[in-house]
């Protein structure tokens, strides 16, 4: 049986995905363009290294990209693969 799709990829977005923390991370990523992580963990209320390791699992995962923006790095999600996931959600 051949797949066409990337089961390795969708595999590594699943278990990234599958943690109540990293699950509302990357939704609230993919509805406002970009966040820190000062700021994302005011709003989960939960210490900034927690949120930071949550983030490196979704970095690795390839659900997020962060780039620096002075000071900070700023996370969003621009996967289309996970945009597509996520955004069944919200239906």
């Amino acid at each position: 049986m051949e797949i066409d799709i990337d089961i390795e990829e969708y595999t590594a977005i699943f278990k990234a995905l599958a943690h109540p923390t990293r699950l509302t991370i990357a939704y609230n990523l993919m509805k406002k363009p970009e966040c820190n992580v000062n700021r994302m963990s005011e709003c989960l209320n939960i210490p900034q290294p927690t949120v930071s390791q949550h983030l490196s699992i979704l970095k690795n995962a390839k659900v997020i990209t962060g780039k620096r923006c002075g000071n900070q790095i700023c996370y969003k999600v621009d996967n289309k693969k996970v945009i597509s996931i996520l955004s069944q959600l919200a239906k």
